[in-house]
């Protein structure tokens, strides 16, 4: 059973009727997702895609049972509408927009914080590439076709380093259960080790591919708790060991501040926590194969 995603998930898109929501809606759709609308503002009653536009996403919750959505909202109203999805009662929401500010993700944690834990509105990103079951569902906005289905799962804080993982598996003929992506943002809503543990619960995945980077302790936590609580394994790729400490790399929070948020540090902590390294992003697939295959 995927575990954030499947066939049934009844999908809608917020910012749907901007150029960057159809884009993505038409492709989620044409993966085989189950899209039952959108939200934009001030254009409840229309139909674009032939599907029913809200104003609101708690009238889409009522009208057409929506249960996940997926956030294309410009940065200055994004964290707005993560929080209209939360308080409507969408379960999963993945939040794509890039840029939102930080002061409005500490505002959008905060008020998650207010629901009881089993009520809670699991969040992805934001800045992310989003989730896939392949073969099941497509949440967010990656090349559907190079995701293979299997027993692989994949977390990450970098959507392309997402994408070439799952693309060495599928040329080695290994297939992903589901791919998450968290964002790369300093306040994100869920941390490799809350992924880490759904992965644990999932029966389908059998391997965890983590894909980390500078700045931050969280691919260390992940670790402590695959150490403490997994019985699967996982491997590890954590990129940025050339940055140089204190500067920006890609991703906001890619930034070495502390001590143990360097590539380096979080590798040597990883390996004696008992994760797997994988030395190079061109390496990923055949790591993924020779853990596979001691089985």
């Amino acid at each position: 059973m995927a575990i954030l995603i499947s066939e049934s998930t009844r999908i809608i898109v917020q910012g749907f009727t901007g150029k960057t929501g159809t884009f993505h809606a038409q492709d989620m759709m044409n993966y085989g997702s189950n899209i039952v609308g959108g939200v934009t503002p001030g254009k409840g009653g229309q139909e674009h895609l032939g599907l029913p536009v809200f104003n609101t996403v708690k009238e889409a919750v009522e009208q057409v049972d929506a249960d996940a959505s997926i956030v294309f909202v410009p940065p200055a109203f994004a964290a707005d509408s993560i929080m209209e999805a939360a308080d409507a009662g969408i379960k999963y929401c993945v939040a794509i927009t890039d840029g939102i500010p930080t002061q409005d993700m500490m505002t959008v944690k905060n008020f998650l914080r207010r629901f009881p834990i089993e009520e809670r509105m699991v969040l992805t990103g934001p800045n992310c590439a989003g989730t896939i079951s392949p073969g099941r569902a497509m949440l967010g906005i990656m090349p559907g076709h190079i995701y293979m289905q299997g027993v692989v799962g994949i977390v990450g804080r970098s959507g392309t380093l997402g994408y070439e993982a799952a693309d060495q598996m599928r040329m080695l003929g290994i297939g992903v259960s589901t791919s998450v992506g968290i964002g790369g943002d300093p306040i994100i809503g869920s941390s490799h080790r809350d992924i880490l543990e759904r992965f644990e619960e999932d029966a389908e995945t059998k391997v965890v591919v983590m894909i980390g980077e500078i700045g931050g302790p969280q691919e260390v936590q992940a670790g402590i708790f695959a150490r403490d609580h997994m019985s699967k394994p996982v491997i590890a790729y954590i990129a940025g060991l050339t940055a140089p400490e204190g500067r920006r790399m890609g991703h906001a929070g890619a930034i070495i501040s502390s001590a143990g948020e360097s590539a380096a540090e979080k590798v040597s902590m990883l390996k004696e926590l008992g994760v797997t390294i994988c030395p190079t992003p061109s390496a990923i697939g055949d790591t993924v194969a020779e853990v596979l295959a001691k089985m």
